[in-house]
């Protein structure tokens, strides 16, 4: 039997973190206007899941199988009693996903928003399925407001989001840094839906 290993600073930090957040954050750009691109069944991974606003939207919009990883048991405990409270079914898991990650070939879905590390995204893309879809969405270096990390190694850099992902087939992607009037559009983030071929 594997021994689950929990990286305890960093659970402390995201249980502070989420044992401070107050009313209700709304799914994902790339969730809601891609909704569309998810297969008609299957299993899904909302991977570094926060408080499980898109794993809460999907379990209702969907017929898939909802999984929700986060390292936060706070989090954890508070997608199983909305999900609860609702009448959803998400199988929600408190999990180090950086020592525990997904197994190859493990989701036919997958989905990370305001989460990075450069180093997990070869395993994302081996724990799709072949014909799997990632569905990725975080900050940018370049940002025209506040908002995200503070650290700019926490941040993708200009179409940073296409070469960590380079061999899945791009379906969506959208990153409008300061191009045009920065009043106006979607800034600060990139996302990207991509298909494993």
């Amino acid at each position: 039997m594997q021994k689950i290993t929990i990286d305890n600073k960093a659970q402390e930090k995201w249980n502070c973190k989420h044992a401070q957040l107050e009313g209700v954050a709304q799914p994902a750009k790339i969730v809601t206007e891609n909704l569309h691109l998810l297969p008609a069944k299957g299993s899904l991974l909302d991977l570094a899941c926060g408080q499980g606003v898109n794993a809460l939207y999907l379990a209702e919009k969907t017929k898939l199988s909802i999984n929700a990883w986060d390292i936060s048991n706070i989090a954890i405990d508070r997608v199983r009693s909305e999900a609860n409270v609702r009448g959803l079914t998400i199988n929600a898991q408190v999990k180090d996903v950086l020592s525990q990650p997904p197994k190859p070939n493990q989701f036919d879905v997958i989905v990370v928003t305001h989460f990075l590390d450069r180093n997990l995204m070869p395993t994302l893309m081996d724990a799709l399925r072949l014909g799997g879809v990632l569905f990725y969405q975080t900050y940018t270096q370049t940002a025209v407001s506040h908002g995200g990390p503070s650290n700019p190694k926490m941040r993708l850099k200009d179409n940073e989001l296409l070469e960590l992902f380079r061999p899945l087939r791009v379906r969506a992607y959208q990153e409008e840094a300061m191009l045009g009037d920065v009043k106006q559009g979607w800034r600060n983030l990139a996302l990207l839906v991509a298909e494993k071929i």
